[in-house]
């Protein structure tokens, strides 16, 4: 079988499958543009409203392939970057369904993710030193900005992995979920589905342009453009009309 990203556009989420088990879905060149391309045709399909991306287990990802890496230039980092850099992009809102290894560049996927869900057997590994290689893709800045300096040094630096419910403790994922992952994240997904997909894109915008704001009026100031437009669409007319013929209903 042809290693490749498996896409499925189905109920308002697009998933994303990294297929490559023989490496223990390792990225390779073409993965890493197919990935892109992937997420790029999501955020195309207007039927989209969230996307998930996993790995077909037992691994999630097992970081960039070595051959690749061996022999890479600046261009061919950039290159293997472009997958999980294309999530972290990504104007939808994202789901990582981690149910194995997260490791290296597998774990910058991880990462680049709005949310992860963990899988029992899920483990989150940094893994770069270890090869003797400086970590890349923006990795010290993601684990820092997700679970703070200390947890970052202990993965980074000393090599400690986290299991599923250690990355729940440190906040690098959201829960543990002991059943069938993608149908964990399909339900995690549907607020987002049901939802207006303006205001939905329109929120995440505001979401990444008021994270780095330091005070309370500013980030009044961003909101306010984009909900003075949603107070003016169609779909909350729509909606608010429904909720009062509820209320009126149970009166």
């Amino acid at each position: 079988m042809t290693d490749s990203i498996v896409s499925e556009h189905t109920g308002g989420v697009a998933l994303l499958t990294v297929d490559a088990p023989g490496s223990r879905n390792a990225l390779t060149l073409d993965l890493s543009a197919q990935l892109a391309a992937a997420v790029e045709a999501a955020e195309r399909d207007e039927s989209v409203h969230a996307v998930v991306v996993t790995g077909t287990p037992p691994a999630f990802c097992a970081g960039a392939d070595l051959s690749a890496l061996g022999s890479a230039d600046e261009a061919g980092l950039r290159a293997i970057y472009e997958g999980f850099l294309a999530v972290a992009r990504c104007t939808l809102p994202t789901i990582a369904a981690v149910g194995g290894a997260a490791v290296g560049a597998g774990l910058n996927l991880a990462l680049a993710a709005d949310v992860r869900l963990a899988g029992p057997r899920a483990k989150f590994v940094a893994r770069f030193l270890e090869l003797g290689l400086h970590p890349g893709g923006g990795m010290t800045w993601m684990t820092q900005r997700l679970a703070g300096p200390q947890q970052a040094a202990a993965m980074t630096l000393f090599g400690q992995p986290l299991d599923a419910e250690a990355a729940v403790r440190a906040g690098l994922a959201l829960r543990v979920v002991e059943g069938d992952l993608v149908a964990a994240a399909r339900e995690l997904a549907a607020p987002a589905v049901a939802a207006p997909r303006e205001a939905l894109l329109a929120t995440k915008r505001s979401l990444r342009a008021t994270a780095s704001l330091a005070a309370h009026a500013d980030a009044v100031d961003v909101e306010i453009g984009p909900q003075l437009a949603s107070l003016a669409s169609p779909e909350f007319a729509e909606r608010l009309e429904a909720m009062r013929a509820r209320i009126r209903s149970h009166s």
